[in-house]
């Protein structure tokens, strides 16, 4: 069975997971994408919401009006290296425990994780509707005045996920590690690939 991730998070939860283990989560989740982490590392904005043991998702969610609150129709994750620069002081001052976006992050946020007990974590592209379906609730919003996309939407989740975890409290990083195995496969590959179609010119 996976691992269920339940806020707050804490170090004993993220000790024995490694890069390439299937998480969900359930509690709280707040989408954080480029310009909230601008305004705390760049502009020294303090957030309006507390993340120490929570979730963050790098994401710009469609949200519209539901009564007095709202509803959640999209929440696909975006591209988590735009925050590269970023993350390692953001998870630094957060206390988040869990990072989740697209496609893998670098060595900063690698240090970031190992440091400060984090992980990062990808949600499968392309399934945004079905992502929104595992968000309960939306408790409220911050820094509205950014627009939709980079408001802080803060959200009840439950069972959200498949998460694979890219990147591991050890420094474990799924996607270079992919990456050089790949590579390593690579030369024998278009060998034969060549040997085949030699006739090509």
């Amino acid at each position: 069975m996976n691992k269920v991730l339940t806020t707050p998070i804490k170090n004993e939860d993220l000790e024995d997971l490694r890069a390439g283990d299937v998480v969900y989560l359930d509690g709280t989740m707040v989408t954080c994408r480029d310009v909230g982490h601008r305004r705390l590392i760049e502009l020294g904005r303090e957030l309006p919401v507390d993340l120490r043991g929570m979730a963050i998702l790098h994401a710009g969610p469609i949200v519209v009006p539901d009564g007095a609150g709202w509803k959640m129709i999209s929440i696909g994750p975006t591209t988590s290296m735009r925050m590269e620069s970023m993350e390692r002081p953001f998870i630094g001052r957060t206390g988040v425990k869990l990072v989740i976006g697209k496609g893998g992050m670098g060595p900063e946020t690698v240090a970031g994780c190992r440091e400060h007990k984090a992980v990062h974590a990808v949600f499968p592209g392309g399934c945004a509707v079905l992502a929104a379906t595992e968000v309960e609730a939306i408790e409220r919003v911050e820094w509205l005045d950014l627009g939709m996309p980079e408001a802080l939407w803060v959200c009840r989740v439950k069972h959200f996920g498949p998460l694979i975890i890219s990147i591991d409290t050890q420094g474990n990083n799924l996607f270079e590690t992919n990456k050089a195995t790949f590579n390593a496969r690579k030369t024998a590959i278009v060998e034969r690939i060549s040997q085949q179609v030699r006739f090509i010119k």
